[in-house]
């Protein structure tokens, strides 16, 4: 009879929208299923042993009569507020869509709420987030930051533990995980030469803007050539605006219109790499008959194109993986380089 009238009064509470029903407690869960208070916070918090047909209990009453985890008195207990953030320049670009879903599927294994933040790599939105701006409590922050600098950072104004993704910003006081951009950028050159390509075009130069992922890649396409003995032919080494689509594709088509022989395609990234292979089949231009192209960062999307696209494959799960690490067990701030291989598929 208590607990039909207890059931009674939460669901009057939420007809009336009455506030009181996100005050239940554990222990009135635990007198509603006739277990301790301790079971019921067993199995909100994913401890000790419970049998599974008593969380299944649990879990009803829970629903039923409205309970809502205190956050405020969890992170005073724990000293944790159980989320993290993660800042990244621009989530309709896949590799950092992928990256956000490595990083969610890495939190909820620690049991960790990810809020995702997008700054479409501007500097004011970059120092906002790193100085907390408009974050609630966060455990720690993630950011993939284009365009904060040195400086941003020596004065930021927020003491959660940070984590740099990506590009270097100076001499950093925080934790850095990155790939060796060079070195990829060295390997997918190599790549071509070894399939006897010796004309080989690069497309993601950027002269203005924050630019130093596209530098390092050019840097390692140059050093291949020069380890190969082939010549550094500027007139094969194409700008773009950014790393979309549309800007490989332009890219492709002022190299065809210039003249300039070439036999093979490093694009800095695969949407660059799959915006010039659209480009070079409606010029007529076979892949990799005629040209072959390798790109950069092994999105879902190349295991699909026509035909399928070789590319670098950095591993995206450790960067997740670790960064997370870094960000709950804050340490020296070290840089950590991420693995990274050749996916070889038909372009290359």
């Amino acid at each position: 009879m208590k607990d039909d009238l207890s059931m009674m009064r939460v669901r009057d509470a939420l007809a009336e929208g009455n506030t009181a029903v996100n005050r239940t407690t554990l222990k009135d869960v635990a007198d509603h299923v006739g277990v301790s208070a301790k079971t019921v916070s067993n199995v909100v918090n994913g401890t000790g042993w419970v049998s599974p047909e008593l969380q299944e209990r649990v879990r009803e009453a829970l629903v039923s009569l409205g309970y809502r985890p205190n956050a405020a008195a969890r992170q005073l207990r724990s000293g944790r507020s159980g989320m993290v953030a993660v800042a990244l320049p621009e989530l309709s670009q896949p590799y950092f869509a992928e990256l956000a879903s490595e990083l969610v599927r890495a939190a909820q294994d620690r049991s960790i709420t990810v809020l995702i933040n997008q700054t479409n790599g501007d500097r004011d939105s970059e120092r906002r987030l790193s100085d907390g701006v408009g974050l609630p409590v966060m455990d720690g922050l993630i950011l993939s930051a284009l365009a904060l600098n040195a400086d941003d950072l020596a004065h930021r104004l927020d003491t959660t533990p940070l984590v740099l993704l990506g590009e270097h910003i100076g001499q950093s006081p925080f934790p850095h995980v990155t790939v060796d951009n060079t070195l990829a950028a060295r390997a997918a050159t190599d790549h071509l030469i070894a399939r006897g390509r010796k004309r080989i075009a690069a497309i993601g130069a950027q002269v203005e803007g924050p630019n130093e992922t596209s530098m390092l890649r050019l840097a390692g396409y140059r050093e291949a050539l020069t380890a190969a003995g082939l010549p550094l032919d500027d007139d094969l080494v194409m700008t773009v605006e950014a790393f979309h689509r549309s800007d490989g594709a332009s890219a492709a088509n002022r190299l065809l219109d210039s003249g300039v022989g070439f036999d093979a395609v490093f694009a800095f990234n695969d949407l660059l790499a799959l915006g010039a292979m659209h480009a070079l089949a409606e010029r007529g231009v076979h892949v990799p008959a005629d040209v072959a192209v390798i790109g950069f960062d092994d999105i879902d999307e190349g295991r699909y194109s026509t035909p399928t696209l070789t590319s670098v494959s950095p591993d995206k799960a450790a960067i997740a993986r670790i960064a997370l690490d870094l960000v709950l067990e804050p340490g020296p701030a070290i840089e950590t380089s991420i693995p990274f291989k050749i996916i070889k598929r038909a372009s290359a």
